[in-house]
């Protein structure tokens, strides 16, 4: 049976409006300007952060992305500002490079400062007057490796004030997103969601790509379900149709207020914008 068969009207519109937009995330390693030519213009990009390429590789895909009239928001890592006056030379790098948007995560590894999470540096920009048109935290539909649910969900409570919506980290199972989404909002969390959903990407990179970032557990989810792939991808590869099929109801019920999808492309940005095309045309009236 087609998508078109399975999905009432009004999801295949709800789901066609976010595929038609999605937010792309690429990692700053060598290639991925190059890989950024496949992307419609003016596409919303994100910019991943990490201790092993360091702030300066997001920061200047970030300005030559913008610099490419994309619409741009790069991770800022709280783990990898040393102090406010550090924060405030890359708020100011960020600014003269047109950059409006943000995504603010804890980070992994050790601090090298005095930032040592995500909540920590919002009250440190709040406290400095920076504002943003945009800034995004982080989400953990199956939980966090190292962090309890009743202090993730305090966490997002904290947050809630400083930011504009929550992206949900890389999960593949739908039941297990949709009793968050429940959940999330029967406790008053009221923030947008953007809906984190991984692009065409090969299994073994992206099992390996999903153990380092600690979401293991999704990546066996996702062996073990191998239906779960979709059909609109390559053979051998995973694409988010099946995923996103099983998450229609809740994905066009506006009490989840999901805004948008945040697709993990993992820098496979050409096979990622062919499945969107397919997706867009099985979705089609």
């Amino acid at each position: 049976m087609s998508i078109r068969q399975t999905l009432s009207p009004a999801q295949r519109r709800a789901l066609a409006a976010l595929v038609a937009r999605p937010i792309y995330e690429l990692v700053p390693l060598k290639g991925a300007l190059d890989a950024a030519v496949a992307l419609p213009p003016r596409s919303p990009i994100t910019i991943t952060s990490s201790p092993r390429l360091g702030l300066d590789a997001t920061l200047t895909l970030a300005e030559s992305l913008s610099a490419r009239s994309h619409d741009v928001a790069p991770h800022l890592a709280a783990r990898l500002i040393r102090d406010r006056s550090h924060l405030a030379d890359v708020l100011t790098r960020l600014r003269t490079a047109g950059v409006r948007k943000l995504f603010i995560v804890g980070g992994d590894g050790p601090p090298v400062g005095v930032m040592q999470d995500g909540l920590m540096l919002l009250r440190e920009m709040q406290g400095m007057g920076e504002v943003f048109d945009e800034i995004g935290v982080p989400a953990y539909p199956e939980g966090h490796a190292s962090i309890p649910s009743d202090v993730l969900l305090r966490d997002l409570r904290e947050k809630q004030p400083l930011v504009h919506a929550m992206t949900t980290q890389m999960s593949f199972n739908s039941e297990a997103v949709g009793a968050w989404v429940t959940t999330i909002r029967s406790e008053g969390i009221a923030l947008p969601i953007h809906l984190g959903v991984p692009g065409v990407v090969g299994l073994l990179k992206l099992t390996s790509i999903a153990t380092r970032i600690g979401v293991a557990d999704a990546a066996r989810y996702l062996v073990k379900h191998r239906g779960m792939f979709g059909h609109l991808a390559t053979r051998g590869s995973f694409g988010p149709d099946r995923f996103l099929v099983d998450l229609a109801g809740m994905l066009a019920d506006p009490r989840a207020d999901v805004r948008a999808l945040h697709v993990f492309t993992m820098n496979e940005v050409a096979a990622t914008i062919a499945w969107q095309r397919q997706m867009l045309q099985e979705l089609g009236d």
